[in-house]
């Protein structure tokens, strides 16, 4: 393992959060993700579900959770099943969780291997009213492909139709938005380790060299630091590639008088970090770069600065909406009497900044929350606007992580620079 895990104390808290939000005498039923193919015996790299992982801690392909708190049997209450080791599989594949370790882990008595789990189920189904059950319904989320949860949901509800079948998913997007000091100091290490890969490319970077040369940086960076590697595709686009807003090709030459815009973060503990800094290829910003820069900055801090309970993300992009259609008329972008006019459902600043501000971070980049629901303490956002200009060739966006406190955000990239002096004085050294 190549992160510092959190202690089974977290991995208890979750699961009894959990059964506040559960109807009487239900059971939770919750598998591992697939390990891809990618082509003949190749596979991707396996990414627990995060689910999962939030509830156990268990970061190991074919797994699966049953929790049943109102179970008749306290053996019963929560169950967690493992793959089964062999010297076959040791010498294949290596060192698999022991169930002692497991349990150790995740806090769980109850830890059998795998082979069973189906065997138990039948029991538990002959008691429990509501089955929950796990889809993806991230709205960003693109359903190509059937998962191991998916072939669950089909599995069991033909083979038990008569029960009362829950998503599961409503409720994690409840819980897991508010994050505990140990989600934000896992957090905190993705962040800190992405630091030192940004600090690395500011001192190495230079006109003629490709972006994936900087790419290549982080990846060493974050590698050399116990990360897997980079939380998303990593965006390094120079010029006017960074007016493409998922531009991951990262395969052009970086050229004299260009800025390029690095959008990347860490991963730690499969927790993540989301930063975005655009710097000078030549180590000198030019004034109308330094001009636009500045615009963003301030929408930036003035809209980190609403990151507080009592709003919705909804009513937040709202504002920063009219702090961006400030800039964008002091930019002469757009003209104060034709913002005066325009359609409320058609905002003009769109042309610039098309995107959204904010979103929460955590287990997943884009993590989950609700754009409904009020924000509290304890959910920790991004904070990325942006303004794209295609005819000038420039493309600025900023982003830094924030904790929302009961009082004043906490912004957890303090430390990375971000002011246009600190950033040219890296790049001097």
């Amino acid at each position: 393992m190549r992160y510092t895990p959190i202690s089974a104390e977290f991995y208890i808290r979750t699961r009894k959060n959990l059964y506040k939000h559960l109807k009487p005498n239900s059971l939770v039923v919750l598998q591992s993700n697939d390990v891809l193919p990618t082509n003949a015996d190749g596979h991707m790299a396996f990414r627990q579900h995060n689910d999962l992982f939030y509830l156990t801690g268990i970061d190991q392909e074919e797994t699966v959770l049953i929790l049943y708190p109102d179970a008749p049997v306290a053996e019963w209450r929560e169950m967690l099943f493992v793959k089964e080791t062999s010297e076959h599989i040791k010498i294949w594949e290596g060192y698999k969780l022991t169930r002692e370790e497991a349990g150790k882990l995740s806090g769980i008595a109850n830890v059998k291997w795998n082979t069973e789990w189906k065997s138990f189920l039948q029991a538990l189904m002959n008691q429990a009213e509501h089955v929950y059950l796990s889809g993806n319904e991230h709205p960003r989320a693109v359903l190509e492909t059937e998962t191991r949860n998916d072939r669950l949901i089909r599995d069991m509800m033909a083979r038990y139709p008569l029960h009362r079948y829950e998503r599961l998913s409503p409720v994690m997007e409840v819980i897991r938005a508010l994050k505990h000091p140990e989600e934000v100091a896992q957090i905190s290490k993705a962040i800190d380790i992405t630091r030192e890969g940004f600090l690395q490319v500011l001192k190495t970077i230079r006109p003629g060299m490709m972006e994936y040369e900087l790419e290549a940086g982080f990846s060493h960076a974050f590698l050399k630091r116990g990360s897997k590697g980079f939380a998303y595709g990593p965006i390094i686009a120079s010029g006017p590639n960074a007016n493409v807003l998922h531009y991951t090709d990262n395969d052009k030459v970086m050229e004299e008088g260009h800025l390029v815009l690095i959008d990347v973060g860490a991963e730690y503990g499969n927790y993540n970090a989301d930063m975005t800094r655009c710097i000078p290829v030549n180590g000198k910003f030019s004034p109308r770069q330094k001009q636009v820069y500045e615009a963003v900055l301030r929408v930036m801090k003035a809209s980190a600065n609403l990151l507080r309970p009592g709003i919705t993300l909804m009513d937040y992009e709202k504002k920063v909406g009219k702090l961006m259609e400030a800039e964008l008329i002091g930019l002469g972008l757009l003209k104060a009497a034709e913002v005066e006019k325009q359609d409320p459902e058609k905002p003009l600043y769109k042309k610039y900044f098309m995107h959204g501000t904010s979103h929460h971070l955590g287990l997943d980049v884009h993590d989950l929350g609700s754009k409904y629901r009020f924000i509290e303490p304890g959910m920790v956002f991004t904070c990325e606007p942006g303004i794209y200009i295609p005819e000038e060739g420039i493309g600025i966006r900023l982003e830094n992580n924030f904790l929302v406190t009961e009082t004043d955000p906490v912004d957890l990239m303090a430390s990375i620079p971000l002011e246009i002096s600190d950033i040219e004085k890296w790049m001097s050294r």
